[in-house]
Parts: C-alpha cells; sequence; structure tokens
C-alpha cells in the first residue's frame, strides 16, 4: 500500500531580510539591513542569531545613552566608581562582535597584546 505524502504548503521566503525590523531599534535595525545588504543570511538558525545579535546592537547603545547622559563614572559613599552600566554595555558589544564572528560575516581578531598567546593572534600584514 502507498503512503500518502503530506500536502506542502507554501510559505513566505525568509530571504526577504525585512521580517524583524519592526521589533528592533535604530541600531538593530542599521545591523539587520546592513548584513542583508552584504550577505544572505536565510536559514532559520543564522536568523536567529543575527537577531539576537541586532537586538545586544540595541541594548549597547540604549545603555551608551545612559552613560552619556549621567557620565561615566557615579558618585557613591566610597568615592567615585564606573557607571554600572558600562560593563554590560561592553558586554553587549563583546556579544555582536563574537556573534558577527561565529556567523563568518566579520573577520575580528581577538584583541590583547602580541605575543601574549591568544589563540588565532597573528601579527598584522605590512
Amino acid at each position: 500500500m502507498r503512503k500518502k505524502s503530506p500536502k506542502l504548503k507554501l510559505v513566505p521566503s525568509a530571504a526577504d531580510g525585512d521580517a524583524p525590523l519592526n521589533t528592533l531599534g535604530t541600531a538593530g535595525a542599521t545591523l539587520w539591513a546592513t548584513i542583508q545588504n552584504d550577505f544572505v543570511v536565510a536559514d532559520a538558525g543564522s536568523r536567529e542569531t543575527l537577531l539576537q545579535i541586532c537586538r545586544a546592537a540595541d541594548r549597547a547603545e540604549e545603555y551608551a545613552a545612559i552613560i552619556n547622559a549621567e557620565g561615566p563614572v557615579v558618585p557613591t559613599k566610597h568615592g567615585l566608581r564606573d557607571h554600572p552600566l558600562c560593563k554590560h554595555e561592553l558586554a553587549a558589544r563583546s556579544f555582536v562582535v563574537r556573534g558577527l564572528q561565529r556567523l563568518g560575516l566579520e573577520d575580528v581578531r581577538p584583541v590583547g597584546r602580541p605575543g601574549s598567546g591568544g589563540i588565532g593572534w597573528r601579527p598584522p600584514h605590512d
């Protein structure tokens, strides 16, 4: 007996590049559009990764705006301290760079001292 094949349903292409723009802020939407103009990020996993990267870019910009308004240091009873959002902004920006690198969209080299033995470090080409 022959098995019936399931009915297939056509769905709109996810490769249009515009799908999540309504859920992103300015920085994230700009990054999304830039990446989709330069590359084709069409598979579901990569699109979700890119979406999370763009959301992190939005968050980093949000933190930066707050830090710019309030200043990079805040007074405490023990003296001046770094603004608490500085480390969160740095973490969000780091996530963006690492995420783009994992997607293979950017050739980002590790930051560190030359000769520190960092994985993948190469001297600059002259």
